[in-house]
């Protein structure tokens, strides 16, 4: 347990750093705007914020060195936050460009289905289809702020929190052990939005995210076939 969460926010060109920064000392953390792997070895928690296509975003990732020190913190079970395009990065690749993307989730970025407008941009519900301490306090149904054209299908559908609709439903929010992605981006999602970022900082501090990657997941497969 420590007494604030010391929380490193990924700088790779890809977000609202202002925007995020500002939330998360809103709800209590100590934050760092870091942009190679030595700013993030003395954080509690891992932010990988983003917008934009996934070849880029690995790009840049690879170009700052940060590619497997994110892959390890993930793999060793230490709390990570993956925000929209941060969120997506997560999975083995992306149909939006071919990319291949981090690989520690199981499953692919693919096209919104049937989406009556594209991008999908404004507000929309977040209906939760799992309990999860990351969305205590918000109401389900709740409102978040969505940007985005594409979205994750994971390969284990236990890990998926929370549904929104937009034309087909998509995963929103999506959890295994001390790894959360969500979709929308909670620092433009007003005070609900602010108690996602808070529930994630309160399980930083708490130690209430579970450690540890399981054998149950297939992590890291897909990079070494």
């Amino acid at each position: 347990m420590t007494d604030r969460a010391r929380v490193a926010v990924v700088d790779y060109g890809a977000g609202n750093l202002v925007s995020i920064r500002r939330a998360l000392e809103t709800v209590g953390a100590d934050v760092e705007i870091v942009a190679g792997s030595e700013g993030i070895a003395t954080a509690n928690a891992l932010v990988v914020p983003g917008v934009g296509a996934a070849a880029p975003a690995m790009a840049r990732l690879e170009g700052q060195g940060l590619v497997e020190p994110i892959r390890a913190w993930i793999e060793a079970g230490r709390p990570f936050l993956g925000i929209c395009l941060g969120l997506q990065l997560l999975y083995d690749g992306s149909d939006e460009d071919g990319a291949a993307t981090l690989g520690v989730l199981a499953g692919r970025t693919v096209a919104l289905e049937d989406p009556p407008t594209l991008p999908h941009i404004g507000w929309n519900q977040v209906e939760r289809r799992r309990d999860h301490p990351i969305l205590a306090g918000v109401p389900d149904g709740a409102d978040l702020y969505f940007v985005h054209s594409y979205a994750v299908a994971p390969a284990d559908p236990e890990t998926v929190i929370a549904e929104t609709t937009h034309g087909g439903p998509f995963p929103s929010v999506v959890a295994h052990r001390a790894t959360v992605g969500v979709q929308f981006h909670p620092e433009r999602s007003g005070v609900d939005g602010l108690r996602v970022l808070a529930n994630f900082v309160d399980l930083v501090v708490s130690d209430g995210l579970p450690a540890g990657r399981g054998a149950e997941q297939p992590a890291t497969a897909s990079r070494a076939s």
